[in-house]
């Protein structure tokens, strides 16, 4: 099927954020087609990371090439490290070292990157000198307390906005003192950024989560050479060390594809009868994949195909044909395997048939916008009745088409903006976003992908 979008239209709606780009998606019958998920951008924050603490060259290939992603390069860079692009997701990164950062010149800008923001956290806080960081108005309105704290703790002293939010300056040491911290929060940032200030710390840093959270960075830690040891926290949950002063040395990484990113497709086409969509190369450890988990208990007809292991990450490809969906509850265990694919979610609870409840939602509150008020308000304008409680949200879908009609406030926040755009396909009357420009953070040519399934996304 041919794409419905035109490139010059979407691309110079997407190009520049200095101006809203207004987007709307209209119905579509059905998708079809085969496309390739971008790559993970939990796991490209890592390898970028991971490869300027080691020493030698580490070669990436299949890093996701998003806004977020490069605001990380370019921090890395600003620190000593040499970070190339050589095109098609090929990257190499020549390493410092542990504990070998250079100060900064300049203001670190991360853009809207909040995984950037508290895990480069961690590494400048062990280090000897100030830095400063600072972001976009949606980064500015994120907190940074929670790893404030903990950072403060190990010796690195800090000074913020009100509320522990950017600008941020990081007065760093190199006489971190080594803890153990029960996260009160389940973050898999802020176990991050405790385990990286680890690594320049002498002895042995602990986190204790009592929910499990993407583990991406313990299987990276391991995959560079450090010592990292995982097991059972007395009274339930994990306990995580790391070993201080490893010596990481330079390993290749191979990005699998991004899950969240994966799921707008997939939903897509779920909730969309007579449709028939294979997305390649998405990763599904098992930290992630709360989502299909769900789907497929409402009913969703999601076949996995060649599964195999890349970079250290179980990998298939999806195969997704369209089906009626029915409401489950998704108990709030779930939420941190899937804790960014909730507005997606929302939309195919709005096309299921009976009430769809998600608990355990607070840590939605804490994202790029507060996702939870932002779903509820897009819910609200496009016809689809629901209940938001403090940290729950309760979809009720009635099986029918939903009527849209509404333009959905994105408040620079990439998955609402993708969401709604999804709803828009299923909807009878279309979905419109304020800004689409934000997407181009964690997925650019998402209307692409989406136009070659036969999408129609399109500038308004």
């Amino acid at each position: 099927m041919r794409p419905s979008v035109r490139p010059s239209a979407v691309e110079s709606a997407l190009s520049a954020h200095a101006a809203p780009a207004k987007l709307i998606a209209r119905p579509v019958d059905r998708l079809q087609g085969r496309v390739r998920a971008p790559g993970d951008k939990s796991v490209s924050h890592r390898s970028l990371m991971f490869g300027a603490l080691a020493l030698g060259e580490t070669k990436i290939t299949g890093l996701l090439e998003g806004e977020d992603v490069l605001a990380t390069a370019a921090a890395l860079r600003a620190l000593g490290a040499q970070v190339d692009h050589e095109g098609g997701g090929a990257w190499r990164v020549r390493g410092f070292g542990v504990g070998g950062a250079r100060e900064p010149d300049n203001v670190l800008d991360l853009g809207n990157s909040g995984t950037s923001a508290r895990l480069l956290s961690g590494i400048l806080a062990s280090h000897r000198f100030t830095s400063f960081m600072t972001g976009d108005a949606s980064l500015r309105r994120r907190p940074m307390q929670r790893v404030i704290v903990p950072l403060s703790q190990m010796g690195a002293r800090f000074e913020a906005r009100e509320g522990g939010r950017m600008p941020l300056a990081i007065v760093g040491t190199d006489e971190m003192v080594p803890i153990e911290y029960r996260l009160p929060v389940a973050s898999a940032q802020v176990k991050s950024a405790i385990l990286l200030a680890g690594l320049n710390t002498a002895g042995e840093t602990t986190v204790i989560e009592p929910e499990a959270t993407r583990d991406h960075t313990e299987r990276m830690l391991r995959h560079f050479g450090a010592e990292v040891r995982v097991g059972p926290a007395e009274g339930g949950g994990k306990r995580i060390t790391v070993v201080g002063w490893p010596e990481l040395k330079a390993r290749d990484i191979v990005v699998p594809g991004d899950p969240s990113s994966a799921a707008f497709a997939v939903v897509a086409a779920a909730i969309r009868p007579g449709s028939d969509v294979t997305v390649e190369n998405v990763g599904l450890n098992p930290l992630r994949a709360g989502l299909y988990d769900t789907l497929r208990e409402m009913g969703a007809d999601i076949t996995e195909e060649n599964r195999r292991e890349v970079g250290g990450e179980p990998v298939a490809d999806l195969r997704v044909r369209g089906s009626e969906l029915t409401g489950v509850e998704v108990p709030p265990e779930r939420a941190p395997s899937m804790i960014d694919e909730y507005p997606i979610l929302a939309v195919a609870a709005a096309c299921a048939r009976g009430t769809t409840r998600m608990l355990g939602l607070a840590e939605l509150r804490a994202k790029e916008s507060d996702r939870l008020a932002s779903v509820s308000a897009g819910l609200t304008v496009n016809g689809v009745s629901h209940e938001m409680g403090a940290d729950t949200l309760f979809v009720h879908g009635t099986g029918a088409t939903p009527a849209g009609g509404g333009t959905v406030v994105t408040h620079l926040d990439h998955r609402i903006a993708m969401a709604f755009l999804v709803l828009g396909l299923a909807s009878r009357e279309g979905v419109a976003v304020d800004d689409g420009s934000p997407i181009d953070t964690s997925f650019p040519g998402f209307a692409h992908l989406m136009g070659a399934l036969g999408a129609r996304i399109e500038a308004a």
